[in-house]
This record gives structure tokens, sequence and C-alpha cells, in this order.
């Protein structure tokens, strides 16, 4: 049952991926349409009627093309991008609203057919025929899709996010977006949240503030309160390692907008989930109580991003939102701490005098002294001429894998050590990665993408000793 329910989560998390994978390497164009709108609108800062006319074209075809595309990309590299983008045409012609969701259909869509018709045809075509047969299958695949997107894909869609959108205004309405909380916390923990916010929230989130100016879902998870409350709870109450790097992490988690760093936090206690639900409902109730929401995506979750996006009639209410999240869960966080029976500063002081007794390090000092992470490899450890590249992998690429890989390149670079350090996205791990880096509950599905890279899992990208043990390794 458990290899089952795990199998389960990899698949969720490989959808949820997927999903925000389409959105977030196009998040500068979602904040260029959201500046251009909050500045030159009539309701805007500076009303200008010919920079306004960008705000339609943009949100119409700029961004839907740019999803379809990234989609089609995912599955096959530029040429299923380039169909992707032609096929999201038809879904934007066959529609009146903008087609966030027909992009993020279409584009895989044609990127897996235009993989599959190469398989079939690709290997059979004579030599000197090869760019013939490129760049009219792509074209012939890229006409159809799109012509049948016009008439049929199209408006199905349409009628979908139609019935989508009418159905958030009604929770919206019925005052019942609070409980959304439930949900979304405990997923946002799994590192589910790029899923959440921009596979999901963002499209609809954009629809509506194409109509009304702005909207109360792009802080619905990009919220940084509740999460600065957790960790200000671990700051003062907390017990040796996590105690010790909760400052840091706040800093990093409220003013960097790179909210994975708190969800370690959460599962090493998972009774602080009732903190970051009850926190994050509070937040979404203030919104609604003064009417409160964002011109455009808030990414990353930074309160300078939040600002950023905040239209001057929902200052007040924003503002309340994240302080009342982050004091409740705060509240609740350091009850629960205050709380807690035993500790973590207990628990690695009686490792260190079983290591003492047994003259060695024992597997249950490793587990604790990286805060309950595990190393996730099963292949043998490479020797330190053999590794010429580490990826540090994240959800999306862009976030807490950004910031693992700058502490490990500088760690490097101390030691005069020139192995190459980057970060990817999962699904954009390279072929030649000697060894991946991912938080633990992305390692399965690491593995799954490179089973013959060595895979090492941390609890938290911040605060790690095996970042010490690899260079000690890799030392010349």
């Amino acid at each position: 049952m458990a290899e089952q329910n795990s199998g389960i989560r990899a698949k969720v998390q490989k959808f949820g991926s997927n999903l925000s994978g389409m959105i977030m390497p196009n998040i500068g164009a979602f904040i260029a349409w959201g500046i251009i709108t909050a500045l030159f609108i009539p309701d805007g800062w500076i009303p200008n009627e010919n920079m306004a006319t960008l705000v339609d074209p943009m949100i119409q075809y700029l961004l839907p093309l740019l999803i379809g595309f990234t989609g089609g990309r995912i599955v096959y590299d530029i040429r299923g991008g380039v169909v992707g983008a032609t096929a999201t045409m038809g879904v934007i012609v066959g529609a009146e609203q903008p087609m966030f969701l027909g992009a993020m259909i279409m584009g895989p869509l044609a990127g897996y057919l235009m993989k599959k018709i190469d398989d079939l045809f690709q290997a059979k075509i004579r030599q000197g025929f090869e760019m013939l047969y490129n760049n009219f299958s792509a074209g012939i695949l890229a006409a159809i899709l799109a012509m049948l997107a016009v008439v049929g894909i199209g408006p199905v869609v349409s009628s979908f996010s139609s019935a989508l959108a009418r159905g958030v205004e009604a929770i919206i309405s019925a005052g019942l977006l609070p409980l959304a909380s439930i949900i979304l916390e405990p997923a946002k923990a799994l590192f589910l949240n790029n899923a959440i916010n921009h596979g999901i929230l963002t499209p609809l989130g954009v629809d509506q503030a194409a109509e009304a100016g702005k909207s109360i879902l792009f802080l619905v998870e990009a919220n940084p309160g509740p999460g600065l409350g957790i960790l200000l709870a671990f700051a003062i109450f907390g017990k040796g390692i996590s105690k010790a790097s909760a400052p840091g992490a706040a800093i990093i988690q409220f003013l960097g907008g790179i909210h994975e760093i708190y969800f370690p936090y959460i599962l090493m206690k998972p009774t602080l989930i009732i903190a970051a639900i009850f926190g994050g409902m509070s937040g979404i109730f203030t919104l609604q109580l003064f009417d409160a929401g964002l011109r455009a995506a808030a990414s990353p979750g930074s309160i300078f991003a939040v600002l950023a996006m905040t239209p001057g009639n929902s200052y007040v209410g924003v503002i309340l939102s994240v302080l009342i999240a982050a004091a409740v869960s705060f509240a609740i966080a350091a009850f629960i701490l205050k709380t807690s029976k035993g500790g973590e500063e207990d628990l690695t002081a009686s490792t260190e005098k079983m290591e003492a007794m047994k003259g060695k390090k024992s597997s249950v000092s490793s587990s604790l002294t990286e805060g309950r992470e595990e190393t996730g490899t099963e292949a043998s450890v490479k020797e330190a001429a053999e590794v010429n590249k580490i990826i540090f992998a994240c959800d999306a690429g862009m976030g807490s894998s950004a910031m693992g890989a700058s502490l490990l390149k500088n760690k490097f670079k101390k030691s005069a050590i020139g192995i190459d350090v980057t970060n990817k996205a999962i699904n954009e791990i390279p072929e030649d990665a000697d060894i991946i880096i991912t938080q633990k509950a992305l390692t399965e599905r690491a593995k799954a993408k490179r089973p013959d890279a060595e895979h090492i899992s941390v609890d938290n990208f911040l605060n790690s000793p095996r970042y010490d043990e690899l260079v000690e390794r890799l030392k010349d």
C-alpha cells in the first residue's frame, strides 16, 4: 500500500510539474503584462491610451502562444514547441476569452503527436531529403491541429473554461475560498506549490484581472505570511539545527520569495500543517473582507513582488492579509513547538553520545545531523575524477534549486574545485549529470528521470551537511 501511495504521489507531482513547467518559464512575460496593465489602463497609475493598446494583444495572443510553445518544447524540444505554438493559435481564434487552458492542452498534445510521427517516418527518409521532411511534416501537422482547434477543440475548451471560472466566482461570492487552504497548504508542503499556483490559479487569475483589474487568486498560494509565521516560531521556540537555520530561512522566504524553504520545517513536524492552514485561511479571509487582490502573478512570492503587483486600492487589504496570516501561523506554530514532547536538540545530543561509545558514526546519526535527510542513491559513490557536472533539481528549476546551487558553488570556489554546478527543473535534468541533488520529496522523480546518476537527497537546500561532505570528497 505504501508503494502504491508513493507511486500515486509521484504521478501527481509529475503532472503538476508539467503544468507549472509551461507557466514558470514565461512568468517574466506575465509580470510584463501586469506592469503595463498597472501603469497604462484608464484606472492605472499613469493612464496612456497608446501604451494601453498593448494589454489586450498580450493577454489574447502573446501569453497563450508562449505557453503553447513551452508545452510543446517540454515534450519534444524546439520542434514540438513550434508545432505547439501554431496549434495553440487555433484555440485562440476559436475562443473569445484568453486561452491559457487551451494552450496547456494543445502545446503538449502537438509535441506528442509530432514525436510519434517522427518515430514512424524519420528513420525511413532518404539521405538529402531530411530538411524537406522536417519542415513539411511539422507544417502539415501544425496546420491540421490549428484547423481542428478552431472548429472543435477551441469551443469545447472555451465552454469548460467559462464553467470553471463561474465555479470559482461562485465559491468566492459564497465566501468559501478560505476553505481552499485545507487542501492547498498540505499540497504545498509536498512541493506542489508551483503546480497549484502557476498551473491552476494563475491562468484563472489572469482571466479575472483582465475584467476586474485584479484577482484574489494571485495571492491564495503566493501569500508569504503563513510561511513567515512558522519560520519565526522556529527561530524563537525551535531547538538545535531548526532554530539556528530558521532566521536565515525566514529572510529568504519573505524577501526572496522562495517558499520551498519552509516546507521541510513542516515535514519535520507534520502537526505544523495546522498552523499553515489557519494562516492561509486568515490571509484569504482578510483579502475577501477588503476586496483586495493583485494585478498579476507575484513570482517569486516575495513581499516585494506582492507589493509591486498590488493596485492602489488594495494595499491595505494585501498588507493586512500578509501580517494577519503571519501572526496566526506564528501563534499556532509557537503553541505546537512549546507543547511538543522531546526535541531535536535532545535527540542530537543522545546520538553524539552513542557515536562516542561506538567510536563511529551510525546511520541514525547521519539522518539526525541532516535534519532527517537521507542519501537517495543506490548507485555506487562516484570518485572525484568521474564527477564533471552536479545538478540541483527542483519542481520548476528556478527557486530553491537555484539557491542550493549558489551555495554549493561558493563552497567549491573556496575549495578550488572546478566542477560545474547548476540548477534545472526535474524534467530538464541533462543526460550528462553525474550527481543530482534534490529535496527528499522529489528524489524518486529525479531517479526515474536519470537512474544512472548518483542521487543525493536533502531536507533543506539552505542548510545541509551533505555539501561539506561533498566538498571533502571532491577535493583533489
